[in-house]
C-alpha cells in the first residue's frame, strides 16, 4: 500500500455527488504516489445500490475516474475492503501492478438501522424489520448473560475510542469522557448506550496498490501486505454463537498474524471490539484502534477499507513495523477480513 485518503463526514454538506467526492480523493492519492491515471492497472470500487437507492450507483461514481481512455474497472456490492481483496489478487497473478481501489457511501439518505435489515435472510429475519441496534443489543446481552463482558468493559472500548478520536481530523465524534460518566448515561438499546453504537456516518475512501518496484518508485516506506484472507459465517443469526466469531479466527489463520503491533478492528459496536481481540488472538500489548475506529466515525462500505487504510498509515510514517487492518460485512460480525502488513524491505 503507498496512498490512502479518506473523507468521513456526519452527513454531505450541501449534497454534493460521489463524483465530486472522489475526484479529490483521486488528486490526493495522485499527489501521495506520483501516479498520474495512466499508470493505475486496475480500479476497483465498493458500494451499494441499495443504500444509494438507485440501480448501478457505481456506474455513475466511475465518472471520477474520466471516461477516455477507457480503464479496466470492477466493483464489489461490499465494503472496499472486499475490493481491496479482488484488486490484490489481481495483482497477484501478474497481470497487473498497480490498483486503485476505492468506496463510498452516503448512509444519511435513509434510516440506517432499519435498511440494513435488508442484509438478514430474507424468509425469515428480513420480514420482521429487526433494526441493527437492536439485534447488536441482543448480542451483547447474550454476551453479558454469558459473563464474557459486561457494561463497563463496553465503556472502557468507547472511552479509550473516543480519546484516540481526539487526533483523528476525521473523525465525526469525539471527546474522552470517563467510564463512569459513559456509564451514567442513559439506554438506547439495552444494553447498549449510544456511544457503544456507531455513529450514522458518509463517506468515501481510497487506496492505491502497488507491487515490487512500482512500490518502492511510490513510496519511501511501503506497507507491504504479507497476509490477507477472508472468511465467512452463516446467515442465519441462530445458526452460530454471536459472543464469538469463528469467521475472524479463521481468516486470522490464513494471514498468519503474529508480532503485530496495532490492529484496527472494524468493530461498528463496543462489545463487537472485544469479540474481535479474542477471536483474533491479540496479545494484550497490542494498540487497538488508535484511528478511535468505527465507534467514532463509520461510513457504510468504506469503513472497514479505512481500518486497513489507517493500520497502513502507521507503517508508512514509520510509527510501526507490523500492523493489522480488519473488515466486517454482514449483521453482527458474519463477515470477516484480515489484512496483516510489515514495513519490512521486500
Amino acid at each position: 500500500m503507498v496512498g490512502f485518503a479518506q473523507r468521513q463526514m456526519l452527513e454531505f454538506d450541501g449534497s454534493p455527488t460521489m463524483v465530486e467526492l472522489l475526484v479529490p480523493l483521486f488528486a490526493e492519492l495522485y499527489e501521495q504516489t506520483g501516479f498520474t491515471r495512466k499508470d493505475i492497472g486496475f480500479w476497483c470500487s465498493g458500494s451499494s445500490d441499495y443504500l444509494a437507492g438507485r440501480s448501478f450507483s457505481f456506474v455513475s461514481a466511475v465518472d471520477a475516474i474520466g471516461a477516455l481512455p477507457p480503464v479496466n474497472e470492477s466493483h464489489v456490492e461490499m465494503d472496499a475492503a472486499w475490493a481491496l481483496y479482488e484488486a490484490w489478487v489481481k495483482i497477484q497473478t501478474g497481470e497487473i501492478d498497480t490498483a486503485l481501489v476505492y468506496g463510498f457511501g452516503k448512509s444519511s439518505a435513509g434510516v440506517l438501522r432499519r435498511t440494513l435489515a435488508l442484509q438478514l435472510d430474507p424468509y425469515t429475519m428480513t420480514p420482521l424489520w429487526p433494526d441493527s441496534v437492536s439485534l447488536a443489543g441482543l448480542q451483547a446481552r447474550l454476551g453479558i448473560e454469558a459473563e464474557l463482558w459486561d457494561e463497563t468493559a463496553m465503556a472502557s472500548v468507547a472511552q479509550r475510542s473516543l480519546t484516540d478520536a481526539e487526533t483523528n481530523p476525521h473523525a465525526v465524534r469525539r471527546g474522552g469522557s470517563s467510564v463512569e460518566e459513559l456509564l451514567a448515561r442513559p439506554m438506547y438499546a439495552d444494553p447498549l448506550r449510544k456511544h457503544d453504537c456507531a455513529p450514522v456516518t458518509d463517506g468515501a475512501s481510497a487506496i492505491v496498490l502497488a507491487a515490487d518496484d512500482r512500490a518502492r518508485d511510490a513510496a519511501e516506506r511501503p506497507a507491504w501486505i504479507t497476509g490477507l484472507a477472508h472468511n465467512v459465517d452463516p446467515l442465519q443469526l441462530g445458526a452460530r454463537d454471536l459472543t464469538a466469531s469463528k469467521s475472524a479466527t479463521r481468516a486470522a489463520e490464513s494471514a498468519v498474524i503474529d508480532d503485530v503491533e496495532v490492529a484496527e478492528l472494524h468493530a461498528p459496536f463496543s462489545h463487537q471490539e472485544l469479540i474481535l481481540r479474542h477471536a483474533l488472538g491479540l496479545a494484550s500489548d497490542v494498540r487497538i484502534n488508535p484511528s478511535g475506529g468505527a465507534l467514532t466515525s463509520n461510513p457504510m462500505f468504506t469503513a472497514g477499507l479505512n481500518r486497513i487504510g489507517e493500520a497502513a498509515d502507521r507503517i508508512r510514517n514509520g510509527e510501526v513495523t507490523r500492523a493489522l487492518g480488519h473488515a466486517t460485512s454482514g449483521p453482527l460480525l458474519q463477515q470477516n477480513l484480515v489484512c496483516v502488513m510489515d514495513g519490512a524491505t521486500k
